[in-house]
Formats: C-alpha cells, sequence, structure tokens
C-alpha cells in the first residue's frame, strides 16, 4: 500500500489481490475511478444485475457475463481498450469495466461486440462501426468467406478468411476487403480468440443506389450468382490504377 501511495502503478495480480481481500470494494472505483467506492452504494449503479460466471467453450474454461436471470450479456469492447484485451480477455476484472447490452436479435448465445478502428474492410464495414460477433471454439469450424475478430498477443483485427481450416493447418490467410491492402498469413498458433462477424452497427448511411447499376445487380442475382460474391471478385480482380 505505501508504494501505491507514492505514485507507484500497482499491476493486475495486485488489484485482484485487492477484489479478494476486499471483496465489497467496487472494480470500477478500483480500475477506472467510476461510482462509489464500495459495490451496491448507488441504487442506479451500472451493471448491478451483472455477474461473471466460467464455462467451457471448445477445450478452454472462458468468463462470460450474465444478467440476473442466468442470460449473457453482449460485451462492448471499444478500441481504447482493444490492445489491454489481447491481454487480459478471460479475466473477469478486466471484463467488468466493460458495457454490456442486449441487441436485438443476438439474445442467445454467446456475443461480444468491438468498435472497428481503421479502413482495412471499407466500404464493407467502416471506421467506428461496432461488429457483433460469435465465439468460434475452434478453427476448423469456421466458415470460409465470413468476416472474423482475430485476436492475437498484439492486437484485435478484423479480417476476411477465405478458406477453410484443417486440424493440421498451421498458417491462415487474411484478407482485407480494402483493395489496397495485400492479404498476409498468420500462424494458426498465434490465435488466441477467433469471433465470426454476425451484424454491424453503423452510422454511415450510403447514399441511394444507381438504378441502372441496382437492374444490373438483379439480372445478376436472376442468374443464380451471389452479390457480395461477385463484388469480392471485381476488387480482388480490378487494376491496381483502377478508380475506388
Amino acid at each position: 500500500m505505501y508504494k501505491i501511495l507514492q505514485g507507484t502503478s500497482p499491476g493486475f495480480e495486485t488489484l485482484v489481490e485487492f477484489l479478494k481481500v476486499w471483496p465489497d470494494l467496487s472494480p470500477d472505483w478500483l480500475l477506472l475511478g467510476n461510482g462509489p467506492m464500495a459495490r451496491g452504494e448507488a441504487a442506479d449503479a451500472p451493471n448491478r444485475s451483472l455477474s461473471l460466471q466460467q464455462v467451457v467453450r471448445g477445450d478452454k474454461v472462458v468468463v462470460v457475463t450474465v444478467d440476473d436471470k442466468g442470460n449473457e450479456n453482449t460485451v462492448l469492447v471499444p478500441i481504447p481498450a482493444q490492445a489491454g484485451y489481447s491481454m487480459a480477455h478471460n479475466e473477469a476484472v478486466y471484463l467488468q469495466q466493460f458495457g454490456t447490452y442486449k441487441i436485438p436479435g443476438f439474445e442467445r448465445g454467446e456475443f461480444r461486440a468491438f468498435e472497428v478502428a481503421g479502413d482495412s474492410m471499407a466500404p464493407t464495414i467502416n471506421h467506428r462501426d461496432v461488429v457483433v460477433a460469435s465465439r468460434v471454439e475452434e478453427l476448423r469450424l469456421l466458415e470460409p468467406g465470413e468476416v472474423y475478430v482475430v485476436v492475437t498477443a498484439e492486437s484485435v483485427m478484423l479480417k476476411r478468411i477465405k478458406n477453410r481450416l484443417r486440424s493440421h493447418d498451421v498458417e491462415v490467410m487474411l484478407y482485407s476487403d480494402n483493395a489496397h491492402r495485400l492479404p498476409y498469413g498468420m500462424e494458426t498458433r498465434d490465435i488466441i480468440e477467433l469471433w465470426r462477424v454476425r451484424g454491424y452497427v453503423s452510422s454511415y448511411i450510403p447514399s441511394a443506389p444507381d438504378v441502372t447499376v441496382e437492374r444490373l445487380w438483379e439480372v445478376i442475382e436472376q442468374l443464380g450468382f451471389d452479390r457480395g460474391e461477385v463484388r469480392r471478385h471485381l476488387i480482388e480482380n480490378a487494376p491496381s490504377d483502377a478508380p475506388h
């Protein structure tokens, strides 16, 4: 305690010990300086019905947040917190600092929301959009062609994975929808968590579509082609000096 009073920043393990010794101490107050010092002092305190449980997901034991009825919440991880998320994504004290939400259409199952940083997935998903994703328990269960949140020890990335993975594969190729970003390979052993994007929330509203272009898409779909696959094919095969 003397060192803390002298200005030395306590480590994560020290903070956990504090909460074990003083269980009535508020994690929000201890970690962020928000709210009352003790749990339950304010009747309108956020997340007052929030609790944490350990559950088995695949071959791992993970921490999830649940409400007072035992239903899992969606935890939102904003951009500023994602550097820490790489290291403490499964720590109860760390997860308690985030807001939890009930999102229509995502009530059943384990979901996590991530705020998007950068334009690597533009124009599909843009900077500051929020993606809602479900946990992929094993890499071999991923659906090729979908967008994923890839968590490693160094970063939280949003990428498209086009190829199915087999149990003996040691590398996965990560793709961006932004044609100016080149794909690159990553060793599968470096992936700590993988979340499949199921939807997203965006403040960007595209302009009204060109009628001629929409009619062309209708013809393409009537011929049996998927609009998304055609768009990705056009982007990937466009010459480097083509307008975007």
